[in-house]
């Protein structure tokens, strides 16, 4: 008889605490797509903003050309080796990786359609966060989203934006970032 009160007690103790529990447990609270997108843009617009680096092909040194960003100021006797000087126009709308303002067009043959040279936009832009998937539930508690990392065009001019969108240039990349509970409020953890 003794055991059974002892079982009967730990019972209605084991049951009280599990009530306790459960009545004390709060579910996280959603996170959307939306949301998420806005927690990643404002950490993209904390980071300082940055120029674009644009790989300009021999297409690109072509339109360059036309857009008077830069003119040929010496050929080489191989017919396929020239320097281009940047022009005041070109020195306000971009920067060379290597400093200066000639670039040392230099292929390895005249076929050459690989060679190319990278230059940077004077225009300063944040990244930016789009199309977010809806958030995947994690192992771990936390919440995962995969999204599109762009780079911004916003204020680079029409030439140097259709250098840009040549083949050869990436201007976005998939990313992912991991959400995690503090406090009872999501906040962005990572991006990878």
């Amino acid at each position: 008889m003794k055991n059974a009160g002892w079982m009967s007690a730990l019972a209605v103790s084991a049951l009280m605490g599990l009530g306790l529990l459960v009545s004390g447990c709060k579910s996280s609270p959603p996170l959307t797509a939306a949301q998420a997108q806005a927690m990643i843009q404002a950490k993209y617009d904390q980071m300082p903003a940055k120029g674009i680096d644009i790989t300009v092909s021999d297409l690109g040194m072509r339109q360059g050309f036309d857009a008077k960003y830069w003119v040929r100021t010496k050929q080489y006797p191989n017919h396929y080796w020239a320097d281009f000087t940047l022009t005041d126009e070109g020195k306000k709308v971009m920067k060379l990786q290597g400093g200066g303002d000639v670039i040392q067009w230099r292929p390895t043959s005249a076929t050459d359609q690989s060679f190319s040279v990278v230059v940077t936009t004077a225009q300063q832009n944040h990244l930016k966060a789009r199309d977010p998937q809806d958030p995947q539930d994690e192992v771990n508690g936390n919440k995962s989203v995969t999204y599109t990392e762009a780079v911004d065009l916003t204020g680079v001019p029409d030439g140097l934006q259709t250098i840009a969108h040549n083949p050869g240039n990436d201007l976005s990349d998939k990313k992912m970032a991991t959400f995690s509970l503090v406090n009872g409020a999501w906040q962005l953890q990572s991006i990878e």
